[in-house]
């Protein structure tokens, strides 16, 4: 007996991002399946897909955002649903990797949190994930199977050759977003600088005190460049910095906008007059301040969920330069 198989994709979400999870379907030019999720009187999820799962490429969205602890659960109980269903592939897209910045002990008695998400997503019945901009690229490891690693940095790159104009540098606010920035001042042709930033012990970890500027910087419009604004404390201070050394201009670029308290208040008040994101997390009404631009991932993510089915390469979306 012979038989013909024919591949199967079907992409579901969780409650945290479905406006993302049905602009990625309309890219790929199918329908959003139904997952049913409720959620019991006890907190609990619960989920039971409409469809029958047997056999196919199943690829489940779902952003590690607020609440963080909630939509993972969310996530593992539907790829545990997928699994007992007999899907033949699971892929996690995660465009916000959760527990990312716990990615290495950097004091005694810590976890390594990133490393638990990816076990409890393997153990959940995931085969495969894919995120955008992790906080750092090791958090590739800590899964044993396949890892797409994705990256914004073309749409943030377009946005500055259309927008940005003129004479700009391209800052690193700490030592850790020097590469990145590297990247983007060599696309660009444009100047490199870099903040010293460190954070005092003892004043929690979202204190950041600025030394000094690397680079010229004085009467030029500067772009700060980071994988995610958490409560915009690194990146307000940059700003500050950049302003104290003569910049006449500052915007700041990220991939996530996490924007967790106090961020808006500090971006409203800061020096810096734009900032552009992207949709990789939802980003409610209250949070969409005048200077706040955000740009689509959709077509990323379809683009690389296209390539996983179809079993292409994932890297050439990219020009291989999304391996950091």
């Amino acid at each position: 007996m012979e038989l013909v198989t024919k591949k199967k994709l079907l992409l579901y979400s969780g409650n945290c991002h479905p406006a993302l999870a049905e602009d990625i379907a309309t890219h790929l030019g199918i329908e959003l399946g139904e997952p049913n999720l409720r959620t019991f009187p006890n907190g609990e999820s619960h989920c039971r897909f409409n469809e029958s799962l047997r056999g196919a490429d199943v690829f489940i969205v779902q952003s590690h955002c607020e609440p963080v602890n909630g939509s993972i659960m969310e996530q593992l109980v539907m790829l545990d649903a997928a699994k007992r269903a007999s899907a033949k592939r699971i892929t996690a897209v995660c465009p916000l990797y959760g527990y990312s910045r716990q990615d290495r002990k950097a004091e005694g008695r810590e976890p390594i949190a990133a490393r638990l998400v990816a076990d409890l997503l393997s153990a959940a019945g995931a085969d495969r994930i894919v995120s955008v901009d992790l906080h750092s690229g090791q958090i590739q490891g800590f899964f044993d199977g396949p890892v797409d690693h994705l990256t914004a940095d073309p749409l943030l790159l377009d946005y500055l050759e259309k927008q940005a104009g003129g004479d700009i540098v391209v800052v690193a606010p700490d030592a850790g977003r020097v590469k990145v920035a590297e990247r983007f001042s060599q696309a660009l042709g444009a100047d490199l600088a870099f903040v010293n930033k460190y954070r005092p012990k003892g004043q929690g970890p979202d204190t950041v005190m600025t030394r000094d500027v690397i680079g010229e910087v004085d009467g030029r419009r500067c772009v700060v460049i980071d994988d995610r604004i958490d409560t915009g404390g690194t990146i307000v201070a940059a700003a500050d910095i950049l302003t104290e050394h003569g910049a006449t201009d500052v915007w700041a670029m990220a991939t996530h906008a996490v924007l967790a308290h106090p961020a808006i208040d500090r971006l409203k008040n800061s020096h810096i007059s734009r900032v552009v994101v992207t949709d990789t997390v939802p980003i409610p009404s209250e949070k969409e301040i005048d200077k706040l631009e955000v740009l689509s991932v959709a077509k990323v993510i379809a683009d690389a969920i296209d390539a996983v089915f179809e079993d292409t390469s994932v890297s050439e979306i990219f020009g291989g330069h999304n391996q950091r």
